[in-house]
């Protein structure tokens, strides 16, 4: 395991086989929900150049590749990579291993930055370095994309662990095969997601459903 694995690196990197089922439950709305982002993120990448930060098993990059130009998908756990590099991509996309918090020197800057299914595991006291590190990437006219999930995605609330002093709630996860976790994880009404971007964004859109929102932000 790397030395930088964090507990939550380390769920993810363990869940990696299994991480997809989330995308293909038998419910209707749910999706809807997932097949429409699908559309608009594929307008959104047409023609751009796109970090894809915590790109985990490659469900997003696959669609971002049909119309991007190139891609450079990075995440934190091996086994994630893995899955990413299994899935048919169109445009040219570079794989590598990196930490969101020690993303790779470069000068080069982004169309579009993509984080899917990351915010909510994002420490509430370190959104303003966040947001930062991701505008400081992107091209003047770039934008910045997040989806990510509301609590009828997440399962029964009984799973939830406890809250920390800066307003982060954690919950329980399990494998298929039993192992248990303990992550952050924190929801957000659309009140909360607008007062969050809106001081610190453009907010060109935010799609806030019943098992998702998804947001498109560019720099004020």
């Amino acid at each position: 395991m790397p030395d930088n694995f964090s507990p939550m690196a380390h769920y993810y990197n363990e869940r990696a086989p299994e991480y997809e089922e989330i995308y293909f439950r038998d419910d209707a709305v749910r999706r809807t929900e997932i097949d429409d982002e699908v559309s608009r993120v594929r307008e959104l990448a047409a023609d751009k150049n796109v970090l894809e930060i915590a790109c985990g098993s490659g469900y997003w990059t696959q669609y971002l590749s049909q119309t991007a130009s190139r891609i450079a998908a990075i995440d934190i756990a091996p086994r994630m990579i893995e899955e990413a590099r299994k899935k048919p991509t169109v445009c040219p996309v570079k794989f590598a291993l990196a930490d969101l918090n020690h993303l790779p020197e470069t000068t080069e800057k982004y169309d579009l930055i993509a984080l899917g299914f990351w915010f909510s595991h994002h420490p509430r006291q370190n959104y303003d370095a966040l947001f930062l590190s991701l505008i400081s990437r992107l091209v003047g006219a770039g934008q910045i994309w997040m989806i990510d999930n509301n609590p009828p995605a997440e399962g029964p609330s009984h799973d939830f662990s406890h809250r920390d002093e800066h307003g982060n709630s954690f919950k329980k996860r399990r494998l298929s095969d039993g192992r248990e976790f303990t992550i952050l994880k924190n929801y957000f009404s659309e009140e909360e997601l607008r007062e969050i971007c809106q001081g610190r964004f453009r907010v060109n859109r935010l799609t806030y459903g019943r098992y998702y929102w998804a947001t498109a932000l560019s720099a004020k």
